[in-house]
């Protein structure tokens, strides 16, 4: 099923996870039209602003997938609102540097476990509420010391 011009279902859906524990994550229709939403108005704009397929590794999370990677339990994946991807040859750090400045509306754009120097490690998480109540969001998490840390905000490009 096609959400948008570059994106569908399956991408969006398809789960490693759900795969190896045999878990179905089919999503309810309310998280496929919030995958749609989310397409539209978020993924799509990044796919032609760069010019480049966009790699999605977690989209759609049902509850049990979720919480069988760690995701947090009241997050944007179970609804269906956020992807986690990467943009073909680009820097994950420009891709969340320029979702943050676009005026797209966006709950939350968080550049996930880069490297500085790394333009290639880590992703970048982007989220989005059909519903219009989105807070336009950057933050940047790391793991530091063994812990996961939360900042506000994105780093200069070195």
């Amino acid at each position: 099923m096609r959400l948008s011009h570059h994106f569908d279902l399956r991408e969006l859906t398809r789960s490693d996870a759900a795969v190896r524990l045999g878990i179905d994550n089919t999503p309810p229709q309310a998280a496929v039209e919030a995958l749609r939403a989310l397409c539209v108005a978020v993924l799509e704009p990044v796919r032609l602003h760069f010019g480049r397929p966009l790699r999605v590794s977690s989209g759609y999370r049902c509850d049990e997938v979720n919480r069988a990677v760690g995701g947090n339990p009241k997050g944007s994946h179970p609804a269906g609102e956020a992807a986690d991807f990467e943009v073909d040859d680009a820097s994950n750090l420009a891709v969340a540097r320029w979702i943050a400045g676009s005026g797209l509306p966006f709950d939350q754009v968080i550049l996930e476990f880069h490297v500085p120097g790394d333009p290639h490690s880590g992703w970048v998480h982007a989220s989005h509420r059909a519903a219009g109540d989105n807070r336009g969001e950057a933050w940047t998490m790391s793991r530091i010391g063994g812990r996961v840390v939360t900042a506000r905000g994105l780093p200069e490009p070195r």
